[in-house]
């Protein structure tokens, strides 16, 4: 598949599936039985700006999650990453874990790990575990988005993740937000070089941040849906932005993609209302005023992402 890391073939069959999502935040490690039914689960805290440490989390976990379940070296490993595998160099590329960037971590984990590893997006993995068995199962066309400490998205068509020749497909998050006000613009520096990003935003960072410059203090996500939810005046003016950017930034992609079902995952989806407050902003957004896309949350919450990095392997043979 264009633009995932591959370092070798895989069994066909393997007796263990295991998925990593590498997250800013949160390494988590997923095992699967060859019929998808989840053996074990495990969830560490990143060693942030430390590649090297980075690495050594990555290898104990696949020991500690493949030791009672198979011999050693004998599960598939696939790793979501909050970046790309580039194409060309096998290099990590437009991660917002910036440490990884330039690194080549499909082959370092290989070596480390004596076996094959492939990586793929974390969006791509939601994407591809949602198509497949969760919210977007029967529907040709998933677009899936990731709203949490960055915002990223991947498609899947007819189950599969599509990838673009330079990796670059549904590099969402960093597109500039749609029809800016003249108070947003040009909007707020981002990691990435550029200003405005639909990141900036509209992930939890963003958010907390756009609160924060609207006079009302310091306050993390859920703790400005808390003071919604008990009246705060300004936590909901906050909320209100959100939802609006975000339905912006969702008519672009019907508007270029005309998905069957987008799917929301990452921790800024689980706020209250948000599917429904969004599929009826999208008309609104869309040429011509007619969406009834369904927007609906992964069905398998904060697990999506690692069950889809655990099906890799199968994804890549079917």
């Amino acid at each position: 598949m264009t633009g995932e890391a591959v370092s070798a073939a895989s069994p066909a069959d393997p007796p263990l599936r295991i998925g990593i999502d590498f997250g800013g935040t949160k390494i988590e490690g997923i095992a699967l039985a060859p019929d998808g039914v989840e053996l074990a689960r495990e969830r560490i805290a990143t060693p942030r700006d430390d590649y090297g440490q980075c690495l050594d989390a990555v290898v104990a976990m696949v020991a500690r999650i493949e030791a009672p379940f198979a011999k050693p070296g004998s599960a598939s490993v696939g790793v979501g990453i909050p970046g790309t595998p580039s194409p060309r160099t096998g290099l990590i590329k437009n991660a917002n874990s910036t440490w990884l960037n330039g690194r080549p971590l499909a082959a370092d984990l290989t070596a480390r790990l004596g076996r094959p590893v492939r990586l793929a997006n974390d969006a791509n993995c939601l994407a591809v575990s949602e198509a497949t068995d969760g919210a977007g199962a029967g529907a040709h066309t998933v677009f899936a988005a990731i709203l949490g400490t960055g915002v990223g998205a991947g498609i899947a068509v007819a189950g599969r993740a599509v990838t673009g020749r330079t990796a670059l497909v549904c590099e969402w998050g960093h597109m500039p937000l749609p029809w800016m006000t003249a108070e947003e613009y040009p909007g707020s520096p981002c990691y990435c070089g550029r200003r405005g990003c639909v990141e900036t935003w509209c992930s939890g960072p963003g958010i907390s941040a756009d609160h924060a410059r609207a006079g009302g203090g310091t306050l993390t996500v859920q703790a400005i849906a808390d003071g919604a939810a008990a009246g705060d005046s300004a936590c909901r003016a906050t909320l209100a932005r959100f939802h609006d950017r975000l339905a912006r930034a969702l008519g672009i992609v019907i508007s270029l993609v005309d998905p069957d079902v987008i799917v929301l995952g990452g921790g800024v989806s689980n706020l209250a209302g948000l599917p429904e407050i969004l599929a009826e902003r999208l008309p609104a957004q869309v040429f011509g005023g007619e969406a009834d896309t369904p927007v609906r949350r992964a069905r398998h919450g904060d697990s999506s992402g690692v069950r889809g990095a655990a099906w890799l392997w199968p994804a890549a043979s079917a």
